[in-house]
């Protein structure tokens, strides 16, 4: 029997993974595991680029309120599930269920994103909870975290990073 020699062949990912992608899971499996996270893998903005553009079933779930999803801008092809609601903020009860319609298959990636990286930390955890056994964390979010002057958008995320996204 053959010794499974890459992280895709361990993990049974797909085989036509790009070697970019497999990097990225690699690094997203590592830092899961190094902070004992419960879901699949936590990934930079970039990783998650990767991993979507290389594997046709992934799914990038936007966990933003619509208002952000609206006027901060928002990733092509991206899905709006809510974690929490706008305008009160009160947690989405329907998180799962909307997950479960949008995605369904529980083997399928699918790639969490919110603002700064904590909302999307949340959701992953809830659909391993779940049952989703490829749950990954987009690190530095939408708009990375505030710099010193309280601002978004200059100290990581998937903005700054340069990668597809679109406004209004």
């Amino acid at each position: 029997m053959r010794r499974p020699t890459s992280v895709r062949d361990r993990i049974g990912w797909a085989p036509t993974m790009s070697d970019a992608a497999e990097s990225a899971l690699a690094a997203g499996r590592r830092r899961a595991a190094d902070a004992s996270l419960p879901y699949f893998g936590a990934v930079t903005p970039a990783e998650a680029m990767a991993l979507l553009e290389s594997e046709p079933a992934a799914r990038l779930i936007d966990v933003r309120t619509r208002a952000e999803w609206d006027y901060v801008g928002r990733v092509p092809g991206s899905v709006l599930i809510e974690w929490n609601t706008y305008p009160d903020g009160t947690r989405n009860q329907e998180f799962v269920d909307e997950l479960r319609r949008t995605v369904g298959e529980t083997d399928a990636p699918v790639l969490f994103l919110c603002r700064s990286g904590h909302r999307s930390d949340s959701a992953a955890r809830a659909a391993t909870a779940a049952g989703y056994t490829r749950a990954f964390n987009v690190l530095e979010g939408f708009e990375g975290n505030k710099d010193a002057e309280g601002h978004r958008g200059n100290l990581g995320g998937w903005r700054k990073a340069g990668l597809p996204w679109v406004q209004g």
